[in-house]
C-alpha cells in the first residue's frame, strides 16, 4: 500500500549472504516516519521474521541519516481528521514492542546523522544500537506540545536512568553519539564507513550469545527504587512548574514516566498512547506546530526566492558603528567566520567597539561554548578602521549608527563612492524609512534593511527590509547570510517601524493609556509576564532605555497621529534623570545586580501626566481582570498586525507570528500573534476594540481589514482563504 501512495516514503529490505536482513528507512530529506514508512517497516519486519534465510536484522536510514522522527506535516492532517489516525498503541505496542522488540531474531539499529523523536524510539526498540560519534540522538517532542509517543517515555529511562531521561525529554536537548555510549543509550561508537558492517556483525554476535540480547523495555538496572524514583519525579515537577508555569504537557510526560515505574512498562506504554492522542489535539500542540512550519516558511518569498537566483558569496563585511548594536552584529558575523571591518569616527569610539566585540566572544569562552584557540582565531577576523580605505573590497556593509536621518543619508552617499559596485548596502535602522535613508544615492537597488534585535549576537530574528527598488538578488544574498549566522530571517516591506516594532508600538502605548486611567503599573507587568512574555511593557521600557522609547515613539506619533496614544509619563520621568535600567531608576529601581524592585515614587509622575493628558481615573480601570489587561494590551497589537498584513508589509501572517515570537518574546506555545488572535476569533476581538474605542478614543479603533474579517466571521490568517480555495 505504501509504495503506490507515496513512493518517496518507504522502507526496503535486502538480505545478505551472512543472513542479515538490512531494513532501510527512505523518506528524504531526513527519513521522517510518515505513517506509510511505519506500515512499510512492519511489513518488512514481518517478512524478515518469516524468512528462513534471515538470521538477524539491522535497521538503518538512507543517505547517512537514521531518522529525524515522526512526519510533522502529518500532524495537521491527523488533527483535522483528513487522515485516519492509527488506533492507539498500534505503533508503540503492536509494531515496536510486539513485533520489533519481541522478535525471535535479534535486531541492531545502525545510527548515523540523526535519530530524533520517533527515529530514536525505533532504535530503542532494537536489541542494540551502534552509532557514529557525531550522530544526534534525542526526544524533542515537547517542543511540539506532545510527548514521545512510540514508547520513548518508557524505554529512555530504562536505558539512561531517570534523571538523565527526564532532562533529555524536558529540555528537548539531543546528545551526540560519544556521550550516548557513556550513558548506555548506544552500545558502541564507530566511524560512518564501518557502521553497517559493525551492526551486521553485532546482530550475529547477539544470535550466537557473544553479545547480550536486551529488550530495553524490561531493563531495570538503571531505575532507582520506587521511593527514590518518586523523589526525582517530584523534583522534576517543581522545576517544570517554575520554568513553564503555563504548560501542561511537560507535567504529563512526568506522569507517564511515573506510571511505567509504578505499574510496569506495559501500563506505561498504554498511558503514553492515550495521552499522546489528547495532546495531539491540544491548543498548545496546534500552536507549536504552527510555529514549526512558520519558521521554515520565512525563507520562501514569492517573486524573490522562486526566480532561481543563487546567493552570491559574501567574503567580507564592513560595519559602521561600534555601539551596542554594531558590536553585536560584528560578533554574530565573526562567530560564523565572516571577516569583519568595524569602522568608527574616532579612535576612542573604535577601541570601545572592538572591546565590546572581544567581551562578547570572551563570554562564549567563559560559558565553555568556545575554546581559547577558537577565540584567538575568531578575533583575528576582526579589523578596526577610521576611514573608508578598507571598504574597496567588501561585499556587504551594515550601517548601525544612531537613528538620525541626515547622518545616515551622508553615510550612504559616502558608501556609494568607496564600496565596489556589487556591494550590498545594508542599514540596521529600526524605524526610519529606507527610501529616506537612500534618498541621496543612485544605488537604490542594493539598499536593504538588515534589522537585528538587541543583543544582536543572541536574539534569533533578522528583519530583512526591502524597498520597491531593492533587487531580488540582494534579498536572496541577505537571506543566505541570515541562515549562515543562524538567524531566522523574515522579509518585510518598507514603512515606519517595519513589521516587529510597528506591530508592537501599541503594546507600550496601551499600557500607558491604562495607567493614566487608573490601572497599576506593576500589576500590568505581572499579568503580562504571567501570560508568557519575558517582561511586561514597563520593565521593557526600563531595559531599552527611555531615550530609545521616546525616539521610536516619536516616529509613530509623527507617522500614525490618528491612532497613537500620546502620554507625557516617560518624558516627565526622563526629565528627572530617570531613564531606565542604565540610570538605575525608571519604573523600577535597580540594585547592583540589576535586580528590579517596584518604585512607589512613580505615582507623582503618573498624576502629573494624567493632568497633562486631561484624563481622569476611571473606576473600571482600577478593577480590571487579568483577562481584560491582556486583551487591552494585546488587541491593539493584533489590530496593527492586521494593518501590516493588509498593506502587504508582511508577505504572510505566519511571518508575523514568527516576528512576534522571536523579536518580542511572544510565547511560542500560543502560536504567534495572529494564530493566537484566531483562537479567540476576529468577531470577538473586533467587538472588544469597538467598545473600547467608544470609551477611550481612536487608539482602539479596529482597522478595516479586521472589521471586514469580523463581519464574515473569517480568521485573520489570510492564507487560510487561499488554502481553502485550493482544497
Amino acid at each position: 500500500m505504501s509504495k503506490s501512495s507515496n513512493p518517496k516514503g518507504r522502507t526496503t529490505i535486502e538480505v545478505g549472504a551472512d543472513g542479515v536482513a538490512v531494513i532501510t528507512i527512505i523518506n528524504p530529506p531526513v527519513n521522517s516516519l510518515a505513517l506509510d514508512v511505519l506500515y512499510s517497516l512492519k511489513e518488512n519486519y514481518d517478512q524478515a521474521l518469516r524468512r528462513d534465510d534471515v538470521k538477524a536484522i539491522v535497521v538503518i536510514g538512507a543517505n547517512g541519516k537514521f531518522s529525524g522522527g515522526f512526519d510533522i506535516s502529518a500532524f495537521g492532517k491527523l488533527q483535522g481528521g483528513t487522515v485516519e489516525s492509527p488506533k492507539p498503541g498500534f505503533i508503540s505496542v503492536e509494531i515496536l514492542t510486539d513485533t520489533v522488540e519481541a522478535a525471535r531474531k535479534p535486531s541492531v539499529a545502525a545510527i548515523d546523522g540523526l535519530a530524533l523523536g520517533g527515529g530514536l524510539e525505533v532504535a530503542m526498540a532494537c536489541h542494540a544500537r551502534i552509532s557514529t560519534p557525531n550522530a544526534q540522538l534525542g526526544l524533542p517532542e515537547l517542543q511540539l506540545g506532545i510527548l514521545p509517543g512510540f514508547g520513548g517515555t518508557q524505554r529512555l529511562p530504562r536505558l539512561v536512568g531517570l534523571a538523565k531521561s527526564l532532562e533529555m525529554m524536558l529540555t528537548s536537548k539531543p546528545v551526540k553519539g560519544e556521550e550516548a555510549v557513556n550513558l548506555g543509550l548506544v552500545d558502541a561508537v564507530v566511524p560512518s564507513n564501518q557502521l553497517l558492517d559493525t551492526a551486521r556483525k553485532w546482530a550475529l554476535d547477539i544470535l550466537e550469545c557473544r553479545k547480550p540480547w536486551v529488550a530495553s523495555l524490561h531493563k531495570t538496572d538503571k531505575i532507582e527504587p520506587l521511593g527514590e524514583a518518586r523523589e526525582i519525579l517530584k523534583f522534576a515537577r517543581v522545576q517544570t512548574r517554575r520554568q513553564a508555569p503555563n504548560l501542561q504537557h511537560p507535567l504529563v510526560v512526568i506522569d507517564v514516566v511515573e506510571e511505567g515505574i509504578a505499574s510496569g512498562p506495559r501500563a506505561g506504554l498504554w498511558k503514553e498512547a492515550e495521552v499522546f492522542q489528547s495532546l495531539l489535539h491540544s491548543d498548545t500542540c496546534k500552536a507549536l506546530v504552527n510555529v514549526f512550519f512558520a519558521q521554515r516558511a520565512t525563507t520562501k518569498v514569492p517573486g524573490v526566492t522562486d526566480l532561481g537566483l543563487k546567493p552570491r558569496r559574501i567574503k567580507k563585511v564592513a560595519i559602521l558603528g561600534g555601539g551596542l548594536m554594531g558590536s553585536g552584529i560584528a560578533t554574530a558575523l565573526l562567530l560564523s567566520n565572516y571577516p569583519v571591518i568595524l569602522k568608527e569616527v574616532n579612535d576612542k569610539f573604535l577601541q570601545a567597539g572592538l572591546g565590546r566585540v572581544k567581551a562578547n566572544l570572551q563570554s562564549s569562552v567563559k560559558k565553555g561554548k568556545m575554546s581559547p584557540e577558537k577565540f584567538e582565531k575568531t578575533l583575528s577576523l576582526l579589523k578596526g578602521a577610521l576611514d573608508y580605505e578598507d571598504f574597496r573590497d567588501v561585499d556587504m556593509v551594515i550601517e548601525a549608527v544612531i537613528e538620525n536621518v541626515s547622518l545616515k543619508q551622508q553615510i550612504f552617499a559616502d558608501l556609494e563612492k568607496y564600496c565596489p559596485p556589487h556591494c550590498i548596502l545594508g542599514s540596521n535602522t529600526s524605524t526610519i524609512d529606507l527610501n529616506l535613508i537612500g534618498e541621496k544615492t543612485k544605488s537604490q537597488d542594493r539598499i536593504i534593511g538588515a534589522h537585528f534585535f538587541s543583543p544582536a549576537h543572541v536574539m534569533p530574528l533578522l528583519e530583512i527590509v526591502r524597498t520597491q527598488k531593492t533587487s531580488p538578488q540582494v534579498i536572496v544574498d541577505l537571506l543566505d547570510v541570515g541562515k549562515k549566522i543562524r538567524k531566522t530571517p523574515v522579509v518585510v516591506g518598507n514603512c515606519t517601524g517595519f513589521a516587529v516594532n510597528r506591530m508592537f508600538f501599541p503594546y507600550t502605548q496601551a499600557a500607558l493609556l491604562l495607567v493614566e486611567r487608573g490601572a497599576d503599573v506593576f500589576r500590568i507587568d505581572r499579568v503580562i509576564t504571567k501570560f508568557g512574555m519575558p517582561m511586561g511593557p514597563f520593565r521593557l521600557c526600563d531595559l531599552v532605555g527611555f531615550g530609545v522609547a521616546i525616539a521610536t515613539g516619536g516616529q509613530f506619533v509623527m507617522n500614525f497621529p490618528e491612532r497613537t496614544y500620546k502620554s507625557m509619563l516617560i518624558p516627565l520621568m526622563q526629565e528627572d534623570k530617570r531613564a531606565g535600567e542604565t540610570t538605575r531608576r525608571g519604573f523600577y529601581v535597580y540594585d547592583d545586580r540589576r535586580k528590579a524592585s517596584p518604585d512607589t515614587e512613580i505615582k507623582k509622575y503618573i498624576e502629573k501626566a494624567r493632568e497633562m493628558s486631561g484624563v481622569t481615573i476611571d473606576p473600571k480601570m482600577e478593577k480590571l481582570s487579568d483577562k481584560d489587561i491582556i486583551e487591552m494590551i494585546f488587541f491593539p497589537v493584533v489590530n496593527e498586525a492586521c494593518r501590516v498584513l493588509a498593506e502587504g508589509i508582511a508577505v504572510k501572517s505566519s511571518d508575523l507570528d514568527i516576528s512576534a515570537i522571536m523579536g518580542m518574546g511572544f510565547p511560542p506555545y500560543r502560536g504567534g500573534i495572529i494564530f493566537w488572535a484566531d483562537t479567540l476569533g476576529s468577531k470577538y476581538i473586533c467587538s472588544r476594540l469597538d467598545e473600547w474605542s467608544r470609551m477611550y478614543g481612536d487608539f482602539f479603533k479596529p482597522c478595516s481589514y479586521l472589521a471586514e474579517r469580523a463581519s464574515k466571521g473569517a480568521p485573520l490568517n489570510a492564507a487560510t482563504d487561499s488554502a481553502k480555495s485550493r482544497l
